[in-house]
């Protein structure tokens, strides 16, 4: 297999650092949280290892027996897709749970806010009863 062209290494390398910097701002913006920067780091990493190690996929294929060094890409991207939406899967069941459990003690504070003014209401208006002539 013939080696990467120099320029296009170095559009993947310089893509990659600016990936890297675009997910350090999100992350000093507040915009992007902790424990998800770290997976979009470990791709960065992942694509600034690829860029930097010219026939790195090509040896990884051979090692793992993969005849289309390409497809390991692939292979690879679909599993931590997988993974990922997994992960969310998780994440948004817990907030599901969490908004549930929220609702639920909100309704009964209003109920006991209510519960609360209601006596009061008809302290006032027994008094205004019992005030007339």
């Amino acid at each position: 297999m013939e080696s990467l062209p120099i320029t296009i290494q170095v559009f993947s390398l310089i893509g990659t650092l600016i990936f890297l910097a675009f997910i350090a701002r999100l992350i000093v913006r507040g915009k992007l949280r902790e424990e998800y920067s770290f997976i979009w780091i470990v791709c960065a990493i992942i694509l600034l290892v690829f860029a930097a190690w010219r026939d790195g996929l090509t040896q990884i294929s051979r090692l793992l027996g993969v005849f289309y060094p390409p497809s390991l890409i692939f292979l690879t991207a679909i599993f931590a897709i997988i993974c990922f939406l997994v992960h969310l899967s998780v994440v948004n069941s817990k907030l599901q749970n969490s908004i549930k459990e929220l609702t639920q003690e909100v309704a009964l504070l209003k109920k006991e806010v209510t519960d609360l003014q209601v006596p009061d209401k008809l302290v006032m208006a027994n008094e205004s009863q019992t005030n007339l002539p």
